[in-house]
This record gives structure tokens, sequence and C-alpha cells, in this order.
């Protein structure tokens, strides 16, 4: 059920940037769509947590939620929806990929925690990651907002990174609060806000749902990104531990890029590439420690242990019953 699990992760959210592509190239306005996904997920979610008498209304009125909404939500997404009018979604996924990174480098510089050698080796080998994926485009006739939609990635990652520490903070503070209640909540705030970002700077009006695609890539962002999505990412985190999940991002940009050029044309060269490869080695890098507990811990994990045994039993049994044949 946990590879199940992990591997729905990785492709839904996989898929999302695609979703997002589609979405705003319909013509959905980038904020009022990704406001309205967000706190419509947000809302259902916490619904059901309050029937089920696991959480309760005030969670939203407290300052936690709302700090955690400005990051993990508006500030990553509203970054991301709006980049993605401009870049295509395989680029938008692997420049998400340095979120980790970013992490590193708050816990550096900010935070004062010192980080190993390998650690800041993979920041560098990421971030010249991040150089061959602009080259190829510095000898086209690009519009600059193409650059601008990379580097408005990057901030949202800077964002993203910062709500995912303060999180970690959050969690602690309140360990009886289910993390999928904490989860809806700060979705509800960081959706309200984008929708509020949307007054301002869109005209905001649900007549986007009348459009096929748009109608279709807001429901599969509502439903399956946010809900099951999330949901099956918490879910891991509290049957597992919060380090096997975090891995979807190794896994989910190539299969972003792959979904991008099979089903909506979107190209790549092969220095694209390998900066796809380099950012996704440089992730690895930064988080070498961090992954090496984990290998530890499956290996050691007493299902494992109970499947190899039974290997060895059944291979045991199958050489004695060979010997018994070749004595007959």
């Amino acid at each position: 059920m946990i590879i199940l699990a992990y591997s729905l992760v990785c492709l839904i959210f996989g898929t999302t940037f695609l979703a997002i592509k589609i979405g705003v190239d319909a013509g959905a306005p980038p904020f009022f769509s990704a406001g309205l996904r967000f706190f419509a997920a947000g809302a259902v979610l916490l619904l059901w947590m309050c029937w089920k008498r696991k959480a309760s209304f005030s969670l939203l009125l407290r300052k936690e939620t709302a700090l955690t909404g400005l990051a993990l939500t508006f500030g990553t997404f509203a970054a991301l929806y709006w980049a993605e009018q401009y870049v295509s979604s395989g680029l938008a996924a692997v420049l998400s990929a340095t979120g980790p990174m970013m992490i590193l480098l708050l816990q550096t510089f900010l935070l004062r925690q010192k980080a190993s050698s390998l650690s800041l080796a993979g920041c560098l080998i990421g971030f010249t990651g991040v150089l061959l994926l602009v080259l190829p485009s510095l000898s086209l006739d690009v519009s600059p907002l193409w650059f601008a939609g990379c580097a408005v990635v990057l901030i949202g990652e800077c964002a993203y990174a910062s709500g995912t520490l303060y999180t970690r903070t959050v969690t602690a503070r309140h360990p009886d609060v289910h993390p999928i209640a904490l989860n809806a909540a700060q979705m509800i705030c960081g959706g309200a806000l984008m929708l509020l970002l949307s007054v301002f700077t869109e005209r905001p009006s649900a007549g986007f749902l009348l459009s096929w695609p748009a109608a279709g890539s807001f429901l599969y962002l509502t439903v399956i990104g946010s809900m099951v999505g999330h949901s099956l990412y918490y879910w891991l985190i509290a049957k597992t531990d919060p380090v096997f999940p975090s891995t979807w991002l190794y896994v989910s940009p190539p299969i972003a890029v792959g979904v991008g050029i099979l089903f909506y044309g979107e190209t790549v060269s092969w220095i694209t590439l390998l900066g796809v490869i380099t950012i996704i080695g440089g992730t690895m890098l930064v988080n070498a420690g961090a992954l090496k507990q984990l290998l530890a811990k499956l290996i050691t994990s007493p299902s494992i242990k109970r499947r190899f045994a039974g290997s060895a039993v059944i291979g045991q049994g199958f050489r004695m019953h060979q010997k018994v044949n070749n004595e007959d």
C-alpha cells in the first residue's frame, strides 16, 4: 500500500504542472483559478476533518495557519501559476525541484545551521543545472517575460522553503492536530490571499470554467492534485517518515518533462536534458544524509527482513528439492 501511495504521489505531482499550463493557456486567470482551487480543496478537507472530530474551525483563526498559508500556498503557487504563462510545464517542474536547495541555503545563512560539504556541493551542482536550462534560450529571440517566469518560479521556491521550515515549527507546537487538518487550514488561508490578489490584478470570473480545457484542469488540480495528492502525501508522512515522501522531488520532474513533450508538444534540447539531470543530481546530494538514513531504515525494517527471510527459505527449499532429484 505504501509503494502504491508513493507511486501515485509522484505521478500526481508530476502531472499537475501540465494541468496548470493547460488551464492558464485556456484563459483561466492565474491567481483566481489558483486561489479558487486551494480554497475549495482546503474547505472540503477541513469540513471532512471537523465532521470526523479531528479538527475545529478555530484553526483558521491561528496566526501560524495564516503565516504557513502565506508562504507555502500563496507564495509558492501564485508564483508558479503566473510563471507558467511564459515557461513550459516541464521547465517549471525542474526549477521547482530546487526547493530542497533553497531550504538548505535558508538553514545555512539565516538559521546558522552548519551544512555538510556534500550538501554545499549539491547546491553548486544544482545551480549549474539551472544555468544549463537557461542557456539554450540565450541565443534565441525569447521574450523577457520568459526570463522573468524562470526567476519568479525560483522566488516561489524560496517561499516554499520558508513555509516548509516554518511548518516544522507549527507541527511541533500542535502535535495533537492532524497534519491533514493543518494542511487544509493553510490551503484555505493561502487560497483566500490569492483570491484577494486576483481582485486587484485581474478580472476574476468563473466564466473560465465554461471552457472544457480550463474546467478539466481546475477539477483535476482541485480533486486529484490538492485533495488526493496532498492527503496521500501526509498519509505517507504518518506511515513512514518525512524523508521518504519528499523524494517525489527527484521523480516528478522527469515525469513532468515527459508528459509535456508527449501530450502538449513541448520541446526539449539535449542541453535542457543535461540541466534536468544536473538539478536532480544536485538535489540528491543536498539530501544525501537524509537519503542514507532512509535506506538504512528500509533495509532494517521488519517487513523487508521478513521478505528476505522468506526468499531465503524458498531458495533453500528449492536447492534441497534439486538435491533430492539428483540423488534419485
